[in-house]
């Protein structure tokens, strides 16, 4: 990959990075079709937790490192809690998270491929084979890794949802906690400082992350699924 100037590097992932914002949004309005959930006040959620998850990933990523750029805990964050204060401006009332579900590794799967190709999120020096040449020495690629987890998870959130056994939100949860669990293991392999305790910042939110995770989605199970309300509930086109 050092082939390729850093300039020309960026050329290459900026499309790309735009492919997998692309990819989430369809993802997300296929879903909502699918629960027959498609109206103006749940797209007016999709745009909120797009600003709040761009703001979140640029914000974290500033505090945690002091340098520009983006993480994906940061965007997740950021989405969540802007989606919960539009739900509340909009009184949206029914759970909304399963929407976003297939939304977050489908647009991951192909944003990790563009972080890939430009440079950013690499891995540390290694020896196995199928290691790349980046920032001097052969690393990890542990961007694909990434990819192929989010991929994965992609996969399994398909699977479960197609048999419609989960309470609503149990998609978005079980998501949140794969999501996590790979991340965890995956950045054992990434270029990073690490804290006192031997784990890098990234990991801790991991950890916290799947703890959450797995209790709400204790709380979903134990509770059963939630009851429907009206698609006219949903409709909502200015804040009330």
């Amino acid at each position: 990959m050092d082939a390729l100037s850093e300039h020309a590097r960026w050329l290459i992932a900026a499309p790309i990075y735009a492919a997998a914002y692309l990819i989430g949004i369809a993802a997300f309005g296929w879903m909502a079709k699918r629960r027959g959930l498609s109206t103006a006040g749940i797209w007016l959620l999709m745009q909120a937790a797009l600003i709040g998850g761009l703001i979140g990933a640029n914000a974290a990523q500033l505090f945690t490192t002091g340098t520009a750029g983006k993480t994906i805990v940061g965007g997740i964050v950021g989405g969540y809690l802007a989606v919960v204060w539009m739900k509340r401006r909009l009184g949206i009332k029914r759970p909304t998270g399963d929407l976003f579900a297939l939304a977050l590794p489908a647009g991951e799967a192909i944003g990790r491929i563009a972080c890939f190709l430009g440079g950013c999120c690499f891995g540390k020096a290694a020896t196995v084979a199928w290691a790349v040449h980046d920032h001097g020495v052969l690393r990890h690629p542990t961007q694909l890794y990434l990819a192929i987890a989010a991929a994965g998870v992609f996969g399994v959130l398909f699977h479960l949802e197609r048999k419609r056994f989960l309470p609503e939100n149990g998609l978005f949860y079980v998501q949140i906690a794969l999501f996590c669990g790979t991340r965890f293991v995956i950045e054992f392999f990434r270029a990073g400082e690490v804290s006192a305790i031997g784990l890098t910042i990234a990991q801790l939110a991991a950890l916290g992350g799947f703890a959450f995770a797995t209790y709400k989605l204790a709380q979903l199970t134990n509770r059963g699924a939630f009851p429907s309300v009206s698609k006219a509930a949903l409709s909502v086109t200015t804040i009330q």
